[in-house]
């Protein structure tokens, strides 16, 4: 017999998942064979699949199963960079269920096509997480782009995993951002609800609008008005890919120093006369719920936006 008990990183999982984690060399059909066979029990009672395990459940399984390495995350990696990365991992917020970091421009999220090795956030999240002697990996719960800077969550356990996933489902996380456009936009507030869809390619991921899309609603309100371009404040109702940015492309605004969906033209001037070179997209709040209490959290436009900023507000 197997004997399992449930720890926080497993409470409020289904039964089949867990034993799908627990056992990853094990095939589906073999697992579900178990249960069917009623040879899996919590707490002394014969279980079906669905039943979800709460922490402190005692499994017994009656079958001989292959079980996964005791080591929590594997082998552990060994950074050449470890510096790098301790040196990029800015905390805004530490809770015992989850941290919210505050993400340079530059740093991918996960890796992917064009990002260094082991310079990711995920990266970073996994050496902090070694160091702290965490025995969970730190995971992150939603992402931004590469060029976009600011506010992120990370859940610390996988019970705080699943809520803050569901959470951001149920669109309870409130996200704020600052953008600076190209243009006067004509409303001081409004509402851009236009269909994305995603298209993949060897020169990357892209969205466009289209009727097939999926319904995609980004609510602004205009924070200053400049000679030729405007500051807005950005509310998500949605989370599609590159969302802000094919919006605001869209209706003849593009976001200040796009490379993807922006004005080429006009990001050569910014960069020229105001030292612009990075997207000017920044996560500076995330409002939540969390055991009844209200999380609140905000970051200031980084340095480099806010010389931006000085520098439009004395041209007037």
């Amino acid at each position: 017999m197997i004997s399992k008990s449930i720890n926080r990183h497993h409470a409020n999982m289904r039964l089949d998942r867990y034993l799908r984690q627990e056992f990853p060399d094990e095939t589906l059909s073999r697992l579900f064979g178990v249960i069917r066979k009623k040879k899996v029990r919590v707490n002394g009672v014969i279980a079906k699949a669905p039943l979800l395990l709460q922490e402190g459940d005692q499994v017994q399984i009656y079958e001989s199963l292959k079980e996964k390495s005791k080591e929590p995350w594997g082998k552990a990696p060994q950074y050449c960079d470890a510096l790098f990365l301790k040196n990029n991992l800015h905390l805004a917020l530490e809770h015992e269920d989850f941290i919210v970091i505050d993400k340079s421009s530059g740093i991918a999220s996960q890796p992917g096509t064009g990002t260094k090795a082991k310079e990711t956030l995920v990266d970073m999240l996994w050496q902090w997480g070694q160091d702290a002697r965490l025995d969970f990996k730190p995971t992150l719960v939603h992402r931004l782009d590469r060029e976009t800077s600011g506010l992120l969550i990370a859940a610390l356990h996988g019970d705080s995993l699943r809520k803050l996933a569901k959470i951001i489902r149920e669109q309870k996380l409130q996200k704020y951002y600052f953008a600076l456009v190209k243009g006067k936009l004509k409303r001081d507030k409004g509402v851009i609800a236009l269909n994305l869809e995603r298209s993949d390619s060897a020169q990357g991921s892209k969205v466009k609008v289209s009727d097939q899309g999926k319904p995609s609603f980004t609510r602004y309100k205009v924070h200053r008005r400049y000679l030729d371009c405007t500051l807005v404040k950005i509310k998500l109702e949605t989370g599609r890919m590159h969302q802000i940015r094919a919006h605001f492309a869209s209706i003849g605004h593009p976001l200040a120093g796009d490379s993807r969906y922006g004005d080429f033209e006009w990001n050569k001037k910014l960069s020229k006369q105001l030292n612009l070179n990075r997207l000017f997209l920044h996560s500076s709040q995330l409002e939540w719920t969390w055991k009844n209490q209200s999380i609140f959290i905000e970051s200031p436009l980084p340095k480099e936006l806010r010389e931006i900023i000085s520098q439009l507000n004395h041209k007037g």
